[in-house]
């Protein structure tokens, strides 16, 4: 059976617009998934990439077109411009971290409520209580928000390191084997390798 690695980062605008294909791709082809909330920012620092903001303004501006037409094709509402972007990822991320441990609810759902709350609703997912909300919707105990930061902070900064030694150097991306698929627009080879 094969095993994705999802590398994603939860204020990333095109980890939002995978919407829950990946999901459904798992689900088509028998695979499984971990999800690896991963620090980003640090895997830009060392990789080369450059942060948004400090890319030249033909970037900028060419990236919000995109995340437009995207958006537009996936049917996914969409604000360019949310009120709590940029946001501290962690706590998100320990949710995350603390639900796939746990188990029992929908993992998948609780990423996209999430990345849904930053992209579409203009909640602070930064805040315990748009995160406990996202962890009930799913079928999680709220008081993960909580219980499971300390363990998440490591296992986050794990995730961190294994996306640099998987050749991770943005999110969306997904990991099987030694072949790299990065963004929401490699999906469809995602499924070919898997389907193969």
């Amino acid at each position: 059976m094969a095993h994705i690695d999802y590398y994603l980062f939860p204020i990333s605008p095109f980890t939002y617009l995978a919407g829950q294909n990946l999901e459904a791709i798992a689900s088509k082809t028998g695979a499984t998934i971990t999800y690896k909330p991963f620090n980003m920012l640090q895997v830009f620092e060392e990789t080369g990439g450059v942060l948004p903001a400090k890319r030249h303004p033909n970037r900028q501006a060419y990236r919000l077109q995109e995340l437009e037409r995207v958006s537009k094709r996936m049917g996914l509402p969409m604000n360019l411009k949310p009120a709590h972007f940029p946001t501290n990822p962690v706590p998100a991320s320990s949710a995350i971290i603390a639900a796939q441990k746990a188990g029992g609810g929908d993992l998948g759902g609780l990423v996209f409520s999430l990345l849904r709350a930053c992209w579409a609703e203009d909640k602070n997912i930064a805040e315990d209580d748009v995160i406990a909300a996202a962890l009930e919707a799913n079928g999680f105990a709220a008081g993960l928000t909580i219980s499971g930061m300390v363990e998440g902070s490591e296992v986050y900064a794990k995730n961190t390191n294994d996306a640099l030694e998987a050749g991770v150097f943005g999110a969306p991306t997904y990991v099987v084997g030694d072949q790299v698929f990065w963004g929401q627009d490699r999906l469809d080879y995602l499924e070919e390798a898997l389907s193969a």
